[in-house]
């Protein structure tokens, strides 16, 4: 038998590579870029939306964050982002600025309470003037000069006051009762056709002396008497012209605001007063729940509710 011959055993080893472009290598770099660039974009939105005094306040606590801790705040920077140092506080509200553009297209800044200051000045300009169209309209109307000596008009913390008032040898209304005199017809018609063309809400009230019934406060009183009789001016209001709409409230008093508080027996007691009101009677109206049609914003004037004593 021949000698077989031995045959040398060959191993082939083969290299695979990365894959180059086909391997997933690129991917961990690509998410690192996409988050580096969101992080950039964060930084850069922080320090858009922040104020030059709370960089600096920021800057400052971290240059001496120590200082800052032990020591406090530094002079002027009293209102911190960061306690302990630094610059406003974010929740800051007084004393802030809006930029708004002005009518040359230059961004201005308006401080947020002065802006208040000459909202409440413009309002109360514009009240003087609407009192002296009434007193005019008073002179140039015939029925209404005639009894001009009853007409009292002014300025109150709720906005223009115009009451009607008794006079010792005129009264406004029957003796106890809630009907009318035909005068006073006159006198609330005219002014319903005047308070019809101002864009404020109006407060109605009715005033009485305090002279009391026989049988006291126990079934119907002068509070009663004055309701009606605010009741019974608003008909006439409405009936002269006026929107109904525009009345917000309708109350009596009774003798508890007084007119004449050295004398409450005295005639000008008995009253009726129209209250034209600004902004702030109409936000403590609101907040006290008032419901109606609030006017549009572009009203100069808006109405509000609280009537005060004289």
């Amino acid at each position: 038998m021949a000698e077989q011959r031995v045959r040398p055993i060959i191993v082939k080893k083969i290299k695979k590579g990365g894959g180059g472009h086909h391997g997933g290598a690129w991917k961990i770099a690509y998410a690192d870029f996409v988050t580096a660039m969101m992080a950039f974009f964060l930084l850069m939105w922080l320090l858009g939306s922040t104020s030059k005094e709370q960089k600096e306040g920021i800057s400052e606590y971290f240059q001496t964050p120590l200082k800052q801790v032990l020591m406090g705040p530094s002079m002027g920077a009293s209102d911190t982002i960061i306690k302990g140092g630094g610059g406003k506080d974010f929740t800051k509200k007084s004393g802030q600025v809006k930029k708004v553009e002005g009518p040359d297209g230059k961004k201005t800044a308006i401080d947020a309470e002065g802006a208040k200051k000459a909202l409440e000045q413009a309002e109360k300009v514009k009240l003087e003037e609407l009192k002296k169209k009434i007193e005019k309209a008073i002179e140039d109307s015939t029925t209404l000069s005639k009894f001009k000596d009853q007409l009292l008009l002014d300025i109150t913390s709720d906005g223009l006051r115009v009451q009607i008032v008794d006079e010792q040898h005129r009264p406004m209304f029957n003796s106890s009762k809630a009907e009318m005199q035909p005068y006073a017809r006159e006198i609330l018609q005219e002014l319903g056709k005047t308070l019809n063309d101002v864009p404020n809400k109006i407060s109605l009230s009715g005033h009485t002396d305090a002279t009391p019934y026989p049988n006291g406060e126990k079934s119907y009183s002068n509070w009663e008497l004055s309701s009606d009789r605010a009741n019974a001016s608003r008909r006439e209001l409405v009936a002269g012209g006026m929107n109904e709409t525009k009345l917000m409230r309708v109350v009596g008093l009774s003798s508890a605001a007084l007119f004449d508080k050295e004398n409450p027996f005295n005639a000008t007691n008995r009253r009726i007063s129209i209250i034209i009101m600004n902004k702030q009677a109409e936000e403590d109206a609101l907040k006290d729940g008032a419901a109606f049609n609030v006017p549009s914003k572009d009203s100069a004037i808006i109405l509000g509710e609280v009537i005060k004593s004289p």
